[in-house]
């Protein structure tokens, strides 16, 4: 599956599709799922990793990320979710995914995005893509894995990663641990937090979100959230930023979107955040994190390191 996958290679082309049987899929599907759920709702994963935000059926740019960044093995990838919905290769996109967690299921890891729930990729394409070019008997198998996916990842215990945002109901990470899979999202109000929420500059604490569910959440609340939770950064998805990484809370949070040209809609970049393995540990008063940031569009990959370096002065 993963080699008729790869053939479908022509970056430059973004209608084209791949043929396989539905037959493929589906145990490709089934067993990922089993792998999944073989592994926590919070995953503990070591540096060095490249994060990818959205990606929303762009298959020829999830195509050019690995062209760039590299292919696993070789490099380790986590994605913070919404593979589905919107774009015109949502089965290639999500399938190719599967397809590398089956072969490197300690180096190549996949969350859980809001588009990963019933309720709104039935309304947003995938449910579509699914019935024309299948059936909705594997839409329904697909369900059964998004509903299997992790929540959240913990980047060599300092960097939280999730798909929305924080959660008020959040203080400790054995919570993580009460949320069983296959979990049903909309029964859980901490699990679509971290699927939901967005950080916004102009809330102190927290207030209802626009988007009809969840909240958002102020700078104050990301400062203290990573004061107490003894975390140098948290990153997260969920939202277009025009470069395709944006900062946030004084460098605390930073969003990461890696869907260029978003649905044809938009004119914004997208980028890839690669964390370094030099990240300082045994030293409550100073820690150093590299990041390097790969923002591409076309035909450019400009390369961006930021170094952070925070003592604890940074969380007031």
């Amino acid at each position: 599956l993963l080699n008729v996958l790869l053939t479908v290679n022509d970056v430059s082309n973004p209608s084209l599709t791949f043929t396989t049987t539905e037959d493929l899929i589906r145990e490709a599907a089934e067993q990922c799922t089993q792998i999944l759920l073989e592994q926590d709702t919070m995953l503990e994963i070591e540096a060095p990793i490249t994060v990818c935000g959205d990606i929303h059926g762009q298959y020829p740019d999830l195509l050019r990320i690995f062209n760039r960044c590299g292919y696993p093995p070789d490099r380790s990838y986590l994605f913070l979710g919404d593979y589905v919905d919107r774009g015109r290769q949502q089965l290639e996109v999500i399938t190719l995914l599967i397809s590398y967690k089956i072969l490197y299921p300690e180096c190549f890891f996949i969350l859980r995005g809001n588009h990963e729930c019933k309720i709104i990729n039935k309304v947003y394409g995938f449910y579509d893509e699914c019935k024309r070019r299948y059936s909705v008997k594997l839409y329904n198998i697909f369900q059964d894995l998004f509903d299997s996916l992790p929540l959240c990842s913990l980047i060599s215990g300092r960097i939280l990663g999730m798909h929305g945002g924080l959660s008020p109901r959040l203080s400790s990470w054995s919570q993580m641990d009460a949320l069983r899979r296959p979990l049903d999202a909309d029964e859980h109000p901490l699990a679509m937090d971290l699927l939901w929420s967005d950080p916004d500059q102009y809330t102190q604490g927290w207030a209802r979100n626009n988007r009809g569910v969840s909240y958002v959440f102020g700078p104050d609340v990301v400062k203290k959230f990573c004061r107490e939770m003894d975390l140098d950064l948290i990153v997260r998805a969920h939202q277009v930023v025009q470069d395709g990484y944006e900062f946030f809370a004084n460098r605390r949070l930073v969003t990461i979107f890696s869907a260029p040209k978003y649905c044809g809609e938009f004119d914004n970049n997208a980028a890839v955040m690669i964390v370094h393995d030099n990240l300082v540990r045994g030293n409550k008063m100073l820690f150093q994190t590299t990041l390097e940031f790969r923002p591409y569009t076309g035909t450019t990959d400009p390369l961006i390191t930021v170094q952070i370096r925070n003592p604890l002065s940074d969380y007031s």
